[in-house]
């Protein structure tokens, strides 16, 4: 598997940089400032947005540059950047890990988007507790108190019930958060929504919400930092973030009663239900945390790519169409390598349907 770096030096060679470019360079992906373009004109295509899918977006773009000779410049700046990227028509598409609101959708400049799942994913909770050995069990409930503050010490006694047998240390508990518009945070405080009556009443759900307590870090690559240079620190990422940083996860309480940790096959498990439940209207603007099912994960989700019905540029619509077809049948092998679960192949068919229905204008 490989390490993010290389992928993040992908992302920068897919940009258009020098291949002579220092392959050492690993930039702050979700830092870095949209690279100036619009819509309409320009070779390749652009793009902005969440940071939850980056590790294997990235990889996507480089085979696909190699393939077609198309360039996609991708900013990973978080969904709520990417939304509002997209809204401006300042990139050719978007991504997020949040389905857009309605009113977001009704300040697209371009008219209406479509949403495009394109693999699903796993948000885990991980922590630096070098004393604990083996992966804590927590239950929503518990996840929510700890976020809330209101879940101070290693030793809690409901961290405790849990974890039988399992020597907890007595450190205080760092949370870590994400600092900017999230769509792992949306998945996140969804989740925690659904199991939490005090969380749902607030901070709520959405991709910026008002914390409690905790410190706050912009991207799934600036969470991960932070948990690891902070002894007691817990926080959530996207798997991939956490496996490729070496970092534990916890198993968590799911729907079922079971603890389960995040992994594929879980996803999967969690995907499921939803899948032979869309309709072939379905904006798939849907959400899957707390799914049914003993062997589901709950804090799984789909992640979308957001385009516009009617694209404002002819030829560039085709390569985003082109572009986006492929991945849904050839980049979805690569998933599994990178912590991702596939789409099912029914939601795939249905997806190559809606593609069908983008229209290309020409430009003026």
């Amino acid at each position: 598997m490989k390490p993010l770096s290389l992928l993040f030096a992908a992302a920068i060679v897919v940009a258009g940089c020098s291949s002579n470019a220092d392959k050492g360079k690993n930039d702050s992906a979700s830092g870095a400032a949209p690279a100036a373009a619009t819509a309409a004109g320009g070779a390749g295509l652009t793009g902005a947005g969440a940071t939850f899918p980056y590790p294997i977006y990235s990889k996507w773009f480089t085979d696909y540059a190699a393939k077609s000779g198309v360039k996609i410049n991708y900013q990973p700046i978080g969904s709520g950047g990417g939304i509002r990227q997209l809204q401006e028509q300042t990139v050719d598409f978007g991504a997020s890990d949040a389905p857009m609101s309605d009113d977001e959708m009704s300040k697209a400049k371009g008219g209406p988007v479509q949403h495009i799942p394109t693999v699903l994913g796993a948000v885990c909770i991980t922590y630096n507790v070098p004393e604990i050995t083996q992966p804590l069990k927590l239950a929503g409930d518990l996840v929510a108190d700890i976020f809330l503050g209101k879940v101070t010490k290693g030793n809690d006694s409901r961290i405790a019930a849990l974890n039988k047998g399992v020597t907890l240390p007595s450190r205080d508990l760092v949370v870590v958060h994400r600092s900017d518009g999230s769509g792992t945070s949306y998945i996140f405080t969804d989740y925690l929504s659904a199991v939490s009556p005090a969380w749902k009443t607030a901070p709520g759900k959405g991709k910026d919400v008002s914390w409690p307590t905790g410190l706050g870090a912009k991207g799934n690559d600036g969470v991960t930092g932070q948990v690891k240079q902070t002894p007691g620190a817990i926080g959530y990422v996207e798997l991939a973030y956490a496996r490729q940083n070496k970092l534990p996860v916890a198993s968590i309480r799911n729907a079922g009663g079971q603890f389960v940790a995040p992994s594929i096959d879980a996803v999967t498990a969690a995907a499921a239900g939803a899948a032979g439940k869309l309709p072939p209207s379905s904006d798939y603007r849907v959400s899957i945390v707390n799914a049914p099912g003993a062997q589901a994960y709950p804090i799984s989700s789909f992640t979308w790519i957001l385009l516009y019905k009617t694209q404002p540029n002819a030829e560039k619509g085709k390569q985003l169409l082109d572009f986006l077809k492929w991945a849904l049948h050839d980049g979805e092998k690569d998933a599994a390598a990178l912590d991702y679960a596939p789409l099912p192949a029914n939601i795939v068919s249905m997806l190559d349907k809606r593609l069908s229905t983008v229209k290309n204008v020409a430009s003026k």
